[in-house]
C-alpha cells in the first residue's frame, strides 16, 4: 500500500513544474496585466490540482510575479512604467557594481572565455526571433555578474531580468540594436584592461539608454499584449541590424 501511494505521489506534476510553466506565463505576459487569475481554469489548463497550483502561486507572489489579496485572491503583476523604471534602476546599481567586482576577482582565462562567447554568439543577431536575441544579451549581463564572485548579486540579477523581459521584448522589437552591440564591446575591452571605471561608466551609461525608453516601452507593451500578443513579440525575426 506503502509503495502504491508513493507511486501516486511521485506521478503527479511536482510543485517546481507547475511554478516553472506559470513563471513563463507570468513573464511574457500571456496571462494578462492587473487580471485576477481564475484558479480553476487554470488547473484545468495545466491539468493540475488546486493545492501544488497555490503553492507555486505563492512562491511566484514572494517573487513579486504576482500579488494576493486576501478574500479576492491571486492577480497578474501590474505593467506600469514607475515599476518598470524602479527595476531598471536597480539592475543598473547591481550590474555596475558586478563589473567592478570583475575587474579584481576574475581571471584571465575567465575573462577570455566570456570575450570568446561574445563574439561567437552575442554580436551578430540578424536573423534570430526577438526572445533569442534578448536571451544572448541577458547571457552576457549575467555573465558579468558571474565573474563578480557574488551569487547573491547573480541571483538578484536574475530575478530582475524575469521581472523586466516583456518590456525588453518590446524594446527589441522598436530599436536599432548595433549601438548596443558596440557597447557591449566597450564592455568587454574595458574588462580585459580591469578597466573598473571605464566597464561600469559604458555599462551605466549603456543600462540608461534602455531606462530613457520605458515609458514608450510599456505603452507599446500594453497595446501589445491585446492587440497582438506577447508570443507574436518574441517571435519576430530581427531582420537587419545597421551598422
Amino acid at each position: 500500500m506503502a509503495n502504491k501511494r508513493k507511486g501516486r505521489l511521485m506521478a503527479g506534476p511536482r510543485v517546481d513544474d507547475i511554478y516553472d510553466q506559470v513563471k513563463v506565463m507570468a513573464v511574457s505576459f500571456r496571462l494578462r496585466p492587473g487580471d485576477r487569475l481564475n484558479e480553476v481554469a487554470l488547473s484545468k489548463d495545466l491539468g493540475v490540482s488546486r493545492t501544488p497550483l497555490r503553492e507555486a502561486l505563492n512562491r511566484l507572489v514572494a517573487e513579486r510575479l504576482f500579488d494576493f489579496r486576501p478574500g479576492q485572491g491571486f492577480f497578474c503583476r501590474p505593467l506600469d512604467a514607475q515599476s518598470v523604471f524602479d527595476l531598471f534602476e536597480l539592475r543598473q546599481i547591481i550590474e555596475t557594481a558586478a563589473a567592478r567586482a570583475a575587474c579584481s576577482k576574475a581571471s584571465d582565462k575567465d575573462l577570455q572565455n566570456l570575450r570568446d562567447e561574445l563574439y561567437s554568439t552575442g554580436i551578430d543577431i540578424t536573423g534570430l526571433t526577438v526572445e533569442e536575441a534578448v536571451s544572448r544579451d541577458e547571457a552576457f549581463h549575467l555573465g558579468i555578474a558571474k565573474l563578480s564572485g557574488n551569487m547573491e548579486l547573480l541571483q538578484t540579477l536574475m530575478r530582475i531580468n524575469e521581472r523586466i523581459r516583456y518590456i525588453r521584448w518590446i524594446s527589441m522589437s522598436m530599436d536599432r540594436v548595433q549601438r548596443s552591440k558596440d557597447e557591449h564591446k566597450q564592455v568587454m575591452q574595458a574588462l580585459m584592461e580591469r578597466d573598473a571605471e571605464e566597464a561600469a561608466h559604458v555599462l551605466g551609461a549603456h543600462i540608461t539608454k534602455r531606462m530613457d525608453q520605458v515609458q514608450d516601452a510599456v505603452r507599446h507593451g500594453i497595446s501589445s499584449i491585446y492587440m497582438e500578443g506577447s508570443e507574436e513579440i518574441s517571435a519576430r525575426i530581427i531582420e537587419e541590424v545597421e551598422g
